[in-house]
């Protein structure tokens, strides 16, 4: 489980079939062969380590799923530890369970902070509430606005700086995961 609190923003070193070599430093500090690690928001296993990068294997089920298969060395990519017992929950509940991806659509300043506007798939916007939480690759963010097929989030200066929104471009794709809570509830108010 983690909070969509982004720990640094790490570089794609290489690219390998079905894998990626990333290069980090804050969340090295205690990263080991079989810890969860999320990458861009996708929950991804550590198979090797060095003193400064980890490789991460990826299942075609994350390929299909996620914006993992258009990196390439040099990419900036969002990581977080897995939650540990008796940590802030500063974010909300991310699984690491990517959803689906959506592709940026609009950046609009906003004062200090930048509205962005993100053209969702149907299996997504289905949960997109106004003032709910989304994760946007990785990032725990809160819903601004809404209309059929996307959602708007406001971004303040800090996360811009620190994640890898600070170079998001138009048409970019991100990975979006909608929070698990609406999940449930749906399920359990729907028959049989």
């Amino acid at each position: 489980m983690f909070t969509g609190i982004v720990e640094e923003v790490g570089t794609v070193r290489a690219v390998r079939p079905n894998g990626l070599v990333i290069q980090a430093r804050t969340v090295m500090d205690d990263l080991a062969l079989g810890h969860s690690i999320a990458v861009n928001g996708a929950c991804l296993t550590v198979v090797e380590r060095t003193a400064e990068t980890f490789a991460v294997d990826l299942s075609e089920e994350t390929l299909r799923r996620t914006n993992l298969e258009a990196l390439h060395p040099g990419s900036e990519v969002n990581l977080e530890r897995a939650l540990a017992a008796g940590q802030h929950m500063g974010g909300h509940i991310v699984q690491g369970h990517v959803d689906a991806t959506g592709q940026l659509v609009s950046l609009t300043p906003e004062e200090a902070s930048v509205v962005v506007r993100i053209q969702a798939p149907p299996q997504v916007m289905r949960y997109v509430v106004e003032k709910a939480f989304i994760a946007v690759d990785g990032i725990s963010l809160t819903v601004t606005g809404h209309d059929s097929s996307s959602f708007a989030i406001s971004v303040i200066p800090y996360t811009r700086q620190h994640t890898n929104l600070r170079s998001c471009q138009m048409g970019q794709l991100v990975n979006l995961e909608v929070d698990i809570l609406a999940k449930y509830v749906e399920r359990l108010l729907s028959p049989g």
